[in-house]
């Protein structure tokens, strides 16, 4: 594939992440491909590319819900994992510049929300201290703070779509969509 066959970034319109119900674009369930996601000013956050586009943005609406306000989607029907890297590259040196969320904020747009790193002195005392099963109860704890939070975030944004989050990973202090 060379840069004459893949689509350019610029080419694409801005599409709205939350459409005016509070969801997510429902045009692209299930659907294979490359996207990229703006923040308010239309400045390149994240790009990446997926199996399951609508899986992924609502994922990427949880860990960073302040950074996602549009988005450029290029589905494909019949992908290879080289050819959404390529897009990917491309998309990227088109911007100028490495986004953030591809650099040093990578983990917090692709990896689990790590709530034991709002434990407080208190909390890290209490962890230390405690046996398996009270680690596990105060980790499930700090993570339904972290989750309520994020859910009012969101809320202000006027999301209306169901976020359920895994309870095992609670366990583990981790947040992540199930």
């Amino acid at each position: 594939m060379t840069p004459t066959d893949i689509i350019s970034l610029d080419s694409l319109e801005y599409i709205p992440y939350i459409d005016e119900k509070g969801m997510i674009l429902e045009t692209s369930p299930s659907k294979i491909g490359v996207y990229a996601i703006f923040d308010q000013n239309k400045d390149l956050k994240f790009v990446g590319y997926s199996r399951d586009i609508y899986l992924s943005l609502k994922q990427h609406l949880v860990r960073q819900p302040q950074q996602c306000y549009w988005l450029k989607i290029h589905t494909i029907t019949r992908p290879n994992r080289t050819q959404l890297e390529q897009i990917c590259a491309y998309w990227i040196e088109e911007n100028g510049k490495i986004p953030a969320g591809n650099d040093e904020d990578k983990k917090n747009w692709t990896d689990p929300i790590d709530a034991k790193v709002t434990m407080t002195e208190t909390e890290k005392k209490d962890y230390e201290q405690s046996d398996e099963l009270g680690k596990i109860k105060l980790l499930k704890k700090i993570s339904r703070r972290v989750e309520e939070d994020l859910l009012l975030q969101l809320k202000s944004r006027n999301i209306q779509m169901e976020i359920r989050f895994n309870p095992k990973l609670k366990e583990q202090g981790l947040l992540d969509l199930k």
